[in-house]
C-alpha cells in the first residue's frame, strides 16, 4: 500500500552492480510507486548509471553532489555539484561518473522501463553503456549485465554523515 512518509538518504537502503552505479532506494520494501520513479544513484568515476536510452515521458536530474558526464542526444555534458537537467520525451540521455570522487544525482522519471528505447551510441560506448545493437527490449539491452550478481544491501555510499 502507498502512504506517506519520511526516510532520510543516509538510511536508504542501497544495491550496487558490477558495471553501474549504486542504486540508493527510497520506496519501501514491497512498494513501488506505480508511475514516477525517485532515487539517487551514485557513480564512481567511469561507471555509468545505465544503458543510453530515451523515454516516452520527460525525466529530471540534479546533480547532488561530484561531478559526471552526461552523454545527451550524442553529445558530452560536463554536470556539477547542483547542477539540473531536464531531458523532454525521447531525449537520450547515460551519465557517466567523472572528477576525483563520487557523484551523486536525484533521478526522476517514469516507471515505465519497457517503454525504453536502447540505441547504439559511440560515446556511451566508451564507458560500457551503449547497446551493441539497437532495440526496445530491457532483457536484451541488459543481457549482459544482468548475467552477473547484483549486491543487495550494500551500504549506502552517500551522504556521508
Amino acid at each position: 500500500m502507498d502512504e506517506p512518509f519520511v526516510i532520510n538518504l543516509a538510511d536508504a537502503p542501497a544495491r550496487g552492480h558490477p558495471r553501474r552505479a549504486t542504486y540508493v532506494e527510497l520506496e519501501p520494501d514491497g512498494v513501488t510507486w506505480p508511475d514516477t520513479g525517485v532515487n539517487v544513484q551514485v557513480m564512481q568515476p567511469g561507471q555509468a548509471n545505465c544503458r543510453y536510452h530515451s523515454e516516452p515521458v520527460q525525466e529530471d536530474f540534479l546533480v547532488l553532489h561530484g561531478q559526471c558526464l552526461a552523454i545527451v542526444d550524442g553529445e558530452e555534458r560536463a554536470l556539477r555539484q547542483w547542477d539540473f537537467l531536464h531531458c523532454p520525451a525521447g531525449t537520450e540521455h547515460v551519465f557517466v561518473g567523472a572528477g576525483d570522487g563520487p557523484c551523486a544525482v536525484l533521478m526522476i522519471g517514469s516507471r515505465r522501463e519497457d517503454a525504453c528505447h536502447y540505441s547504439v551510441n559511440e560515446l556511451a560506448a566508451r564507458y560500457g553503456a551503449s547497446v551493441s545493437e539497437e532495440t526496445d527490449d530491457p532483457a536484451q539491452a541488459y543481457a549482459d549485465w544482468r548475467a552477473e550478481t547484483p549486491r543487495v544491501g550494500v551500504q549506502n555510499p552517500w551522504p556521508v554523515r
